[in-house]
């Protein structure tokens, strides 16, 4: 009859067998696909954290580095807003790894509760994260790449790591110095670049992007084991601008 469903065994000691509800087969057959994505390891989430409304400012140049890397993969004029981790979001490609680039539309102490809906929405695990964030503790020009460890003071990435309940993404960090004198932290970082620092950004920038684009590669060509993997990626890679 239309609508049911039968299996030769069925017919043959003539008992119908239940019809699957295709809610549950779609979403099985989903389940599978994100699960071949996931396996193959070829889909990364890169964050760019700051303040959304407060672009242009020293605490938001991991945002920054985002729009330069979008430039740098030809996808610059491809983000959308995705309301399932409340944040502008592009989609690259570099080789034969899916890039998912996403910039928080939340202030900076509350980032990681985009990257953790962009990690769910896009059935991710923490490893697959890049996080790009300011560094007070390096001078501008020097950008370094580490994998895991704790916030170092950073609000951003502290709260990517309780939304996440995981320390393991890797850091990309940008290095704007510390201000001069008595000059308070939260202005210095809440504040523009000055016109000198601004003539010196585009090297920053495609420094950071060099490196980062160099690591996903990297990652991506290591073969073996998944601790062998680690192993290869996990020391700190650092660069200094001229």
């Amino acid at each position: 009859e239309p609508g049911s469903q039968t299996s030769e065994a069925a017919r043959g000691t003539g008992r119908m067998l239940p019809a699957q509800p295709f809610g549950r087969l779609l979403g099985r057959a989903v389940g599978r696909s994100k699960e071949e994505v996931r396996a193959a390891g070829k889909r990364v989430l890169v964050a760019g954290l700051g303040n959304y409304g407060l672009r242009g400012t020293r605490h938001s140049v991991g945002m920054a580095v985002l729009n330069h890397l979008a430039h740098n993969l030809s996808v610059a004029d491809q983000w959308k807003i995705d309301r399932h981790c409340c944040g502008d979001v592009a989609i690259a490609k570099l080789d034969n790894v899916e890039l998912v680039l996403m910039k928080p539309r939340r202030f900076m102490n509350v980032n990681g509760l985009s990257v953790a809906g962009a990690a769910e929405a896009y059935n991710l695990s923490t490893e697959d994260i890049y996080l790009v964030h300011d560094d007070l503790d390096k001078p501008l020009g020097k950008v370094a790449l580490k994998l895991g460890g704790s916030a170092r003071g950073h609000n951003g990435v502290r709260s990517c790591i309780s939304s996440l309940s995981s320390d393991r993404m890797a850091r990309l960090r940008i290095g704007i110095g510390r201000p001069v004198g008595e000059a308070a932290v939260d202005r210095y970082v809440l504040g523009r670049f000055t016109s000198a620092e601004q003539e010196i950004l585009p090297q920053v920038f495609e420094q950071a992007v060099t490196m980062l684009l160099e690591h996903i590669r990297q990652r991506d060509s290591v073969k073996g084991s998944p601790a062998a993997c680690e192993e290869q990626i996990r020391a700190p890679l650092e660069t200094e601008g001229a």
